[in-house]
């Protein structure tokens, strides 16, 4: 959405029709100033920084600024760093896929499901991580905390080279899912910080093509290093993999550290009129900035709110399914009689699926919105995917990796609702938890997922596995059709209560106040706050 950025209240309304796709979620007409701040008003404990950044810049001039400019530089200098943590992230947990077809199992003599049970004790290390990184990302800025993590993990690469058996492996990758845990709810929440509810759709996108930027890069890696002579006199492929990957981490993560900023009112790449005018296009999403106070009643608020588990159950499925490419893409196409070499280019196709349909979605959200009908969308090359390899009668190469290279189609959903979630979930502690939820439904999923894997249904191709996404994928489907219904049902609530309101004051409309803009209040407590589908 371009436009000028003296303009606020403008924006404010734009904003609400594009974001719902639909007059059901419209609020009424704004009257009067948007966002006026007064210094009684700053003594409120639960206000959001960016409030006094504005209150101290209000006479700044920004009729100036571009907004479509303001946005593109803004993508420069954030969505950039943030898609580089999120590709050394998948790169870094993914090569344990492709060390499997590059001598792992032999080299540290791993037996029966061995290798399984490794891949789920990062999920489960992961998984309980969420609980305090919840508490340290609002306690601490994202990004600082984020890049500290980043540069630990590729501590933790490095030296998973150098281990020899099972306990070593296992040690090494708990202690890589609890630096990498903070990962997705870091970005969800920077995002959150920069952009307007239908603007992240796209940059969440172009985040997350991570995973199939990690997919390519991992197979060229692999291949690569399978060239590495077994001769004793080097260490081994994956080893040193590992070592240049480490080396690679630790530098983003640095550079992270020096260049991510905390906010956008500590932004050195912005100008102060830059600021202001981000600030105030950004205040229609009536979700806030940061604040470092933590507020546990909000955390049993969203235990209360039937959105959150409409939303983090199809997580858990889709974390599921993805398993199928993120940790045995190559077992599946070694298996069909690929060699090693061939099966690293092979499993590469899997992530271009992804960062098609990353981009696809993200870009057709912010155009479209309708975020319910992309998401049953995506679940449809996943039913097909797991049909083909469940039931195709084999052998069949090709049609065995058409199935194969359908299926990380699933991966968006992961897209589409972490991006809702931070939509459509407010309140500073309310929504950290939140992020935290939607990072744990990845780890509950990848608990799971490897575990339909069992080395005693190789015979039968992991038929289990495979029917298990597709169930998953069919049981988002109506979950999403569900929680579209849900919104819809709410948004009427609200606008039916605002009407009411508007009548009995005889103003036509209800001004969008400092405290619905930036003093955290949940999405709940919020009578002005719309839900997007």
């Amino acid at each position: 959405m371009s436009g000028k950025a003296g303009h606020p209240e403008k924006l404010e309304r734009v904003e609400q029709v594009e974001e719902t796709g639909s007059d059901e979620g419209k609020s009424p007409k704004v009257v009067g100033e948007s966002n006026s701040i007064t210094s009684e008003e700053l003594k409120d404990d639960n206000l959001d920084p960016a409030a006094s950044f504005l209150f101290i810049h209000k006479d700044v001039d920004t009729s100036h600024i571009d907004i479509s400019k303001l946005r593109h530089k803004i993508d420069r200098n954030v969505v950039s760093i943030m898609a580089a943590c999120f590709i050394m992230q998948f790169l870094d947990k993914a090569v344990y896929n492709y060390t499997a077809v590059m001598g792992i199992k032999k080299d540290l003599k791993l037996k029966g499901n061995e290798f399984s049970h490794i891949a789920s004790a990062y999920a489960v290390a992961h998984l309980l991580m969420q609980v305090p990184n919840a508490f340290l990302i609002q306690k601490f800025p994202a990004s600082k905390w984020l890049s500290t993590c980043v540069f630990g993990w590729g501590i933790v690469t490095i030296c998973t080279a150098f281990v020899n058996d099972f306990a070593g492996m296992l040690t090494t990758r708990v202690f890589l899912a609890i630096c990498e845990a903070t990962i997705a709810p870091s970005l969800m929440l920077i995002t959150a910080q920069w952009y307007t509810k239908s603007e992240q759709a796209p940059r969440f996108a172009i985040w997350h093509c991570a995973p199939g930027v990690g997919q390519i890069l991992g197979g060229l890696l692999s291949f690569a290093f399978q060239d590495i002579p077994r001769d004793g006199r080097y260490l081994v492929g994956w080893r040193l993999m590992f070592i240049v990957l480490g080396v690679l981490t630790m530098f983003v993560g640095a550079l992270t550290f020096l260049w991510l900023p905390d906010t956008p009112m500590n932004a050195k790449f912005l100008t102060t009129e830059e600021k202001v005018a981000q600030l105030n296009h950004v205040s229609v999403n009536m979700t806030g900035i940061s604040n470092s106070k933590a507020q546990y009643w909000q955390i049993m608020e969203a235990l209360k709110d039937p959105q959150i588990y409409l939303l983090v159950f199809p997580g858990i499925f889709s974390s599921m399914s993805s398993g199928l490419t993120g940790t045995y893409s190559t077992t599946l196409i070694h298996d069909l009689g690929y060699k090693n070499k061939q099966t690293s280019l092979l499993n590469m196709p899997t992530g271009i699926t992804g960062i098609i349909t990353n981009l696809t979605v993200g870009f057709g959200i912010r155009r479209t919105s309708n975020r319910w009908m992309w998401a049953v969308g995506l679940t449809v090359p996943g039913i097909i995917g797991a049909s083909i390899l469940s039931f195709l009668p084999q052998p069949n190469k090709i049609g065995s990796l058409i199935g194969i290279y359908m299926v990380p189609a699933i991966y968006t959903i992961t897209t589409v609702v972490q991006q809702w979630s931070m939509s459509n979930v407010s309140g500073h502690t309310k929504r950290a938890f939140m992020a935290g939820m939607m990072a744990a439904c990845h780890g509950i999923g990848n608990i799971i997922g490897p575990q339909t894997f069992q080395a005693k249904d190789k015979a039968k191709g992991y038929l289990p596995a495979k029917i298990t996404v597709l169930a998953t994928q069919a049981m988002c489907a109506v979950l999403f059709v569900i929680l579209w219904q849900y919104y819809l049902w709410e948004n009427r609530i609200r606008d039916r209560k605002e009407r009411q309101v508007a009548l009995e004051d005889d103003t036509g409309g209800v001004a969008l106040t400092t405290e619905q803009s930036w003093a955290g209040l949940t999405d709940k407590k919020n009578p002005r706050f719309r839900y997007i589908y």
